[in-house]
C-alpha cells in the first residue's frame, strides 16, 4: 500500500485498513488500484458496503470505534452488541475495552446495572 500505491497516511489492522488524505479526488482515484492490488497479490476483494470516503469531521469508523481528531466513541452497533452480550464473565473485558476511547459514561452505566 505504501510502497506500490504511495499512500502517505495508511493504517492497517489484520484485514481492515484506512487511507487518509486531504484530497477526495486522490482517494477516489486510489479505489481501482487498491482493488487491483488486493485481487492480484492477496486474492482478496473490497466489500462494496464497507468502502466509504468521509470527511474527518464525520469521523472514521474503524475497529468498532468512530475516531475523530480529538476523541473516539464506540460505534452504535458495537455498543448495542456489547449490552446484548454483557455478563459477569466478560464484564472486565468490556470495561477494559471502553478505556481505549471516550467510554467512561458507558462504563458507569454498566457498573450501575
Amino acid at each position: 500500500m505504501k510502497h506500490k500505491l504511495k499512500a502517505k497516511y495508511y493504517i492497517r489492522y489484520a484485514d481492515d485498513f484506512v487511507v487518509l488524505s486531504d484530497d477526495r479526488i486522490a482517494l477516489l482515484n486510489l479505489i481501482r488500484p487498491i482493488k487491483k492490488l488486493l485481487q492480484e497479490r492477496l486474492k482478496l476483494e473490497l466489500h462494496p458496503k464497507k468502502l466509504s470516503i468521509n470527511t474527518i469531521a464525520s469521523g472514521i469508523d474503524f475497529l468498532g470505534w468512530v475516531n475523530f481528531t480529538d476523541h473516539r466513541i464506540l460505534r452504535t452497533k458495537t455498543k448495542q452488541r456489547m449490552f446484548k452480550k454483557l455478563s459477569e464473565k466478560n464484564l472486565s473485558s468490556y470495561l477494559g475495552m471502553l478505556k481505549h476511547g471516550n467510554g467512561h459514561k458507558i462504563s458507569r452505566v454498566i457498573m450501575k446495572a
